[in-house]
């Protein structure tokens, strides 16, 4: 129970924090919504909750976030996150002029924008400048007084740009090292308080859709619009189209439904194996193609542990094929991350959850049985 009451006062003070007036752009959202991602990959990905996260993973995590919503919305200009009445918070400038250049030629996901390593690696840059300049230490500031409850981070106002631009330098040199706080002069680390990441990874579920809700509500009054025309075009799931693998994956199916292994004769599917209302991963270890019906039953709910082992068994017995089909399209395919992802949610759910077998059946969750099958991806 003190982990929940823990959990539970964790989540009321960042809901404070959220509801704050003092922010002029939507960093703070973005920033909160880095910091859960990392918590919730890197927990199961090295065992056990980070302790901390560098600014240049914040950073990348910050251009990821923002990368689709510097695109036109309904055929007009982006929306506007910040900035003056006419103006563009300087984050998303630095990412739209970024994607435009990249879109000049033929690079339209962030993905394939990473390969452009040098001209990437510059944009990271630039953003990892203004998280350390601005939200970061921001962030924790309720009225007047900063309140040091997620994270701790050793720069002040007085800390020279030079200072940080000389960091910089220093790990790309090092192949954007997650902490370089001994040798480069800067420290890049915001070093979690003791407990914060485990309860971020618990309140997931609660804190995400939330997050998103009140993003999309600042978006809409800083643009005029109808909140509920917004919250689909930034965070929902068709983003992305996913077209591109639909086939291929059909093909790696055998051409048969993930969850009822009955034919595909006619249309498919692609669904997100850990829902997108979850965690929003669109790397191909994560797509499977379903039946409509299927598709649209299972709708948000976790699968049960019949398909978890499913899942689980194609990402070893098939990782090859998966790699070829990811060069193949061009598309994302971390297998880490994603089962890290799968990993730290199904490691977290109440013991008395209800998990969709298929139809409308539920299961009870079979927590060792799911956890043996993921902890052999």
């Amino acid at each position: 129970m003190t982990n929940d009451r823990d959990a539970i006062a964790l989540a009321e003070r960042v809901l404070g924090i959220l509801e704050e007036g003092g922010f002029s752009a939507t960093y703070k959202f973005a920033l909160f919504t880095a910091i859960l991602d990392l918590c919730l990959e890197k927990k199961f990905a090295k065992g056990v909750a980070p302790e901390s996260l560098s600014t240049a993973h914040l950073a990348d995590r910050v251009i990821e976030l923002y990368w689709d919503h510097v695109v036109p919305y309904t055929g007009e200009r982006p929306l506007r996150q910040g900035g003056g009445a006419n103006e563009q918070a300087e984050i998303l400038s630095l990412i739209q002029k970024a994607r435009v250049h990249w879109s000049q030629h033929g690079i339209e996901t962030v993905h394939r924008a990473r390969a452009d390593k040098e001209r990437f690696e510059s944009l990271v840059c630039k953003v990892e400048w203004k998280l350390i300049e601005m939200p970061i230490p921001r962030l924790q500031v309720l009225g007047h007084d900063e309140d040091r409850f997620l994270y701790q981070y050793n720069w002040t106002k007085q800390t020279p740009r030079s200072l940080i631009t000389s960091y910089q330098r220093k790990r790309i040199l090092d192949s954007r090292a997650e902490s370089l706080s001994t040798d480069s002069g800067f420290d890049n680390r915001l070093i979690l308080l003791p407990g914060v990441a485990d309860q971020l990874v618990r309140l997931n579920g609660i804190l995400r859709p939330l997050f998103y809700r009140k993003w999309a509500a600042m978006v809409a009054r800083m643009n005029q619009l109808k909140e509920s025309e917004l919250e689909e075009f930034l965070f929902g799931r068709k983003r992305m189209p996913l077209d591109p693998v639909r086939e291929p994956l059909r093909e790696l199916q055998d051409d048969r439904c993930f969850y009822c292994d009955e034919r595909l004769s006619g249309a498919a599917d692609v669904d997100h194996f850990i829902p997108w209302t979850r965690y929003p991963d669109n790397g191909l270890d994560n797509l499977v193609v379903a039946h409509p019906r299927c598709n649209n039953r299972k709708r948000d709910f976790l699968a049960a542990a019949d398909h978890v082992e499913h899942w689980s068994e194609r990402g070893r017995t098939q990782a090859a094929d998966l790699s070829s089909l990811a060069q193949g399209t061009n598309w994302l395919r971390d297998a880490n991350r994603t089962a890290s992802i799968a990993k730290s949610i199904y490691s977290l759910l109440p013991l008395n959850a209800k998990l969709w077998r298929g139809s409308t059946t539920f299961a009870p969750n079979e927590r060792e049985r799911i956890l043996a099958a993921l902890a052999m991806l």
